[in-house]
């Protein structure tokens, strides 16, 4: 078997309905062996509001699909009329298959955000915040440092009038 990764254009935010409809009709026409795998690039993103973080998911390629197929007139026919899917992306309508590089990098994307979320907010050095949760808590202090990968802030705090580096994590401050 030959198969590639294809992307497919779906009415913007009916990808998940396409990825349903799509895997409904791969079994009602015994494709299982042809179309082996649909994917939905989405990222995880942590954002803190009210003091509150909240993760949720959000599409990094809006309006497209990932799917690993045997391409034959009859897969083609079948992916082209699911309801919701716009055709596959290339010249004409004929589909291009994907380069492997590129869809190992959107899974390790994909693969390590669930592990660690997306910040929702970014921080810069020299802001100001305010510490919301702590030991700190109600204090104001300016960004000396940012580790996004650790959602983690070196944040400069006036203590007795002393001023003191404080490391804190994203949830626990707010910008103001």
């Amino acid at each position: 078997m030959n198969k590639k990764w294809y992307a497919l254009h779906t009415y913007a935010g009916q990808e998940d309905k396409v990825k349903a409809n799509l895997k409904q009709r791969i079994e009602s026409f015994g494709m299982k062996d042809k179309i082996s795998q649909m994917l939905i690039p989405k990222e995880k993103i942590a954002e803190v509001k009210d003091g509150k973080r909240r993760i949720y998911s959000r599409k990094f390629f809006p309006g497209y699909m990932l799917i690993e197929a045997e391409l034959t007139d009859e897969t083609k026919f079948v992916v082209s009329n699911t309801p919701g899917v716009s055709g596959f992306v290339g010249p004409n309508d004929q589909p291009v298959p994907l380069d492997e590089k590129e869809v190992k990098n959107i899974e390790d994307r994909m693969g390590l955000l669930e592990k660690q979320p997306k910040p929702g907010i970014v921080f810069d050095p020299g802001e100001t915040v305010r510490i919301v949760k702590g030991p700190f808590s109600n204090f104001q202090g300016e960004i000396l440092e940012v580790n996004s990968h650790q959602q983690r802030l070196k944040v400069l705090v006036s203590i007795f009038g002393r001023e003191t580096p404080v490391e804190l994590e994203y949830v626990n401050v707010e910008r103001l």
